[in-house]
């Protein structure tokens, strides 16, 4: 897919605030889903995840801005699914998840911005909500006993709660924009024919079945109630500042491939860059640099100085040791030495003998 034509689609998946939404009929890709396959999906989405690392370590280095990413959807409509793949080639360092489920006691004890408020990006991140406080305006407007625990004074909970929550959001969400947080919205638009078939596999595979809850078939029957939250929602909260996006979801590396090709484009369309390095700074640097190229001709001398040393120092050559023999006079086979006269004498004793006889 060409960038031209991701760029359509994109423009097809945005919502323009204060339409009219139809979240079963509008929001059409415009494409065959059916014939992008897992593995086109996959080429396409490479390149933008690494598009995503590349401007998300400008982005930290810049510390300026950061990035917001929510993820709203009916269950099973892959949104864990999406994070994981869409943001798999980001540096942890510079990234954040926060899956907000039911509130708790100290959470309802507080306004419903209050447990988002304390997740949001610090500078030079990016945070992703797994829902958010738009639960404020779905869930709890479809389950009216949700803001019964609220414990809202009861003139506050009148039939105008839901727009004033609408304008609430809006004025939070221009805040965080107008002090360098950027926002992204995705609905992750599944069909209910298609929510029912992973439902189904959900409970037919073991190592899947704690993905299934019994609120998920409950919600089900609430669906229609569930469009129409959606639909006031998206239209109402859609704004220049922090804009939605309804992807199609049925097709899962369709619905990742649209979602990586938003995020990149909104990171490279923000203004990121280098940090720009002062001339005070400049000075520092070559300062530093002669300091690490003196300390580098220094340890070249010290070791051509050990060198040179070792050559004269006798202690470590090795020697061959001659073992030491012990003699003693027992060991040494030396006759005794004869007088010379002696000697003589006895020779000239035996030649007389030897004449003596011969005569005879």
């Amino acid at each position: 897919m060409k960038h031209s034509e991701k760029e359509k689609v994109r423009e097809r998946f945005l919502v323009k605030g204060g339409s009219d939404v139809d979240l079963e009929r509008g929001f059409k890709s415009g494409l065959d889903q059916e014939a992008i396959t897992k593995e086109t999906a996959k080429e396409h989405l490479d390149g933008d995840i690494k598009r995503i690392a590349h401007y998300q370590d400008i982005l930290y280095a810049q510390n300026c801005y950061s990035l917001l990413i929510i993820f709203q959807a009916m269950d099973a409509a892959g949104k864990d699914g999406t994070i994981k793949h869409v943001m798999s080639g980001i540096n942890p360092q510079g990234c954040q998840v926060f899956a907000f489920k039911a509130p708790s006691e100290e959470e309802l004890d507080h306004d419903y911005l209050w447990r988002c408020s304390k997740a949001l990006p610090e500078r030079g991140r990016i945070g992703i909500f797994n829902r958010s406080y738009y639960e404020e305006v779905l869930v709890s407007r479809v389950h009216p006993d949700i803001l019964e625990k609220q414990h809202l004074p009861a003139k506050l909970r009148g039939k105008g709660i839901w727009k004033k929550r609408f304008e609430q959001i809006n004025n939070f969400e221009k805040y965080l924009v107008e002090n360098g947080t950027v926002i992204l919205k995705f609905f992750l638009n599944i069909s209910k024919k298609e929510q029912k078939k992973r439902f189904l596999a959900r409970l037919t595979d073991p190592e899947k079945n704690w993905k299934f809850t019994s609120s998920d078939a409950t919600d089900r029957d609430l669906w229609d109630k569930y469009m129409d939250a959606y639909q006031e929602c998206l239209s109402a909260t859609s704004t220049n500042e922090a804009p939605w996006y309804v992807i199609p979801a049925d097709s899962k590396p369709f619905c990742r491939l649209a979602v990586g090709y938003i995020i990149a484009e909104t990171l490279k369309n923000m203004d990121l860059h280098y940090p720009v390095v002062t001339e005070e700074q400049k000075k520092e640097l070559v300062k530093a640099r002669m300091l690490l190229e003196g300390e580098f001709t220094d340890s070249a001398k010290e070791e051509e100085s050990e060198q040179v040393e070792s050559s004269h120092d006798t202690s470590n050559i090795e020697v061959d040791v001659v073992p030491v023999v012990t003699v003693g006079p027992q060991d040494l086979a030396v006759e005794p030495v004869k007088e010379k006269g002696k000697k003589d004498k006895a020779k000239s004793k035996n030649k007389a003998k030897k004449d003596k006889k011969n005569k005879q």
